[in-house]
């Protein structure tokens, strides 16, 4: 057995679970309505506060969608109670955030502002100038627009300067100078 797969998904209060005949899951929950089509070799039951994701049989194909399946659904149903949220820094001279409306406008070293446009389900918000949270139910959307505004201006090697997840680690490279100085 899977051991993410065979691991039961705690349903708490107030957050509701249904399936369909083609595998369409649809979780509802107090931030929002979250739904997916699951694989239809898959069957998931739901009885009483838990749901459980079953497979039909001991093949490797099955198996590796087996722990799949229970991870979308213990993240959709954690999405619609707590949610999702990435925080991104920015580090430079100059460099920062400001939010327009509902987009954020990235000022990092070009010419000329970028705008992010809030895609729908997801929040911005821009605590200090150099920080920005991307908040929202989806995991994988979150995930994706935080990496959308990552690549706008990725940290480079030398100095750090970039857009870079909070806590990440930028090994940086030796320049010229401290190389010539060494040899």
């Amino acid at each position: 057995m899977s051991r993410i797969g065979r691991q039961p998904v705690e349903i708490p209060d107030g957050v509701e679970v249904r399936v369909d005949e083609a595998n369409q899951v649809t979780v509802r929950g107090p931030r929002g309505e979250l739904s997916q089509t699951m694989h239809p070799t898959m069957r998931i039951v739901t009885d009483g506060g838990v749901a459980r994701v079953e497979r039909p049989d001991d093949v490797g194909f099955s198996r590796s969608l087996h722990g799949l399946t229970r991870s979308l659904l213990a993240n959709m149903v954690e999405g619609v109670t707590k949610g999702f949220e990435k925080r991104l820094q920015i580090v430079g001279v100059g460099y920062r955030a400001t939010l327009k409306g509902n987009d954020v406008e990235l000022q990092v070293g070009y010419s000329h502002p970028v705008l992010v446009p809030q895609p729908d389900g997801i929040e911005f918000e821009v605590p200090a100038p150099t920080q920005v949270v991307v908040r929202g139910n989806d995991k994988q959307q979150v995930g994706e627009v935080a990496a959308t505004i990552r690549k706008i201006r990725k940290p480079e090697p030398y100095k750090g300067k970039g857009i870079r997840y909070e806590n990440e680690y930028v090994r940086k490279k030796a320049g010229k100078a401290a190389k010539g100085a060494t040899a």
